[in-house]
């Protein structure tokens, strides 16, 4: 499996449950997503946008992906929002096509952009590190099966605060496929997403 694999495979629409562990606090909160996932060519306009954001040679991209995401937290204040878009574009290593960059037009910890890297694993998850100016993060998606993704993510700010997030994804079906009601027209995540 190659990174836009597993994109591939991720795309369409996800319901998330998501329990984060504040662990200077030693809480934890509940929350849930909805998420939509789209695939992106390496000549998609985004994802030539993206690499030219950070001054990467688009020809070097093998794809990317679109990701929206809008959810909530169990102590969310009434200002807070968990909601959003974001576009990151993937650019391989040369001598190992597993593991590269992923540059980010809005990071997962950070609303900022950034360039992180990706790496397929031995068991063939994505991980995704990710440093920032005042935290770093590390990321880990597998499926399960093809309709049920699973994610953790650990956030680490300097100075000590940290969070430890799971994350189960269900894939939602479409109503041609399960005679149910229309699914979100609007979905999203919180992979910074």
């Amino acid at each position: 499996m190659d990174v836009m694999d597993f994109f591939r495979l991720s795309a369409g629409q996800w319901q998330s449950q998501r329990t984060t562990h504040h662990l200077p606090f030693r809480r934890a909160e509940l929350g849930g997503s909805t998420i939509s996932v789209e695939a992106l060519d390496a000549d998609h306009p985004s994802v030539v946008e993206i690499c030219k954001l950070h001054s990467v040679e688009p020809a070097l991209a093998v794809g990317g992906a679109f990701v929206k995401w809008q959810g909530s937290m169990a102590w969310d204040k009434d200002d807070e929002n968990h909601e959003g878009t974001t576009v990151f574009a993937l650019v391989p290593n040369a001598d190992n096509p597993r593991s590269g960059q992923l540059l980010r037009e809005r990071g997962y910890a950070e609303i900022v952009p950034v360039i992180g890297s990706y790496e397929i694993d031995e068991d063939e998850g994505l991980v995704l590190i990710t440093e920032y100016e005042t935290m770093s993060s590390v990321e880990r998606f597998w499926f399960a099966n093809p309709d049920l993704r699973l994610r953790t993510s650990v956030v680490k700010r300097f100075g000590g605060l940290s969070t430890a997030s799971f994350c189960a994804e269900s894939r939602v079906a479409d109503k041609a496929e399960s005679g149910s009601v229309d699914a979100p027209e609007e979905a999203f995540s919180a992979f910074g997403w």
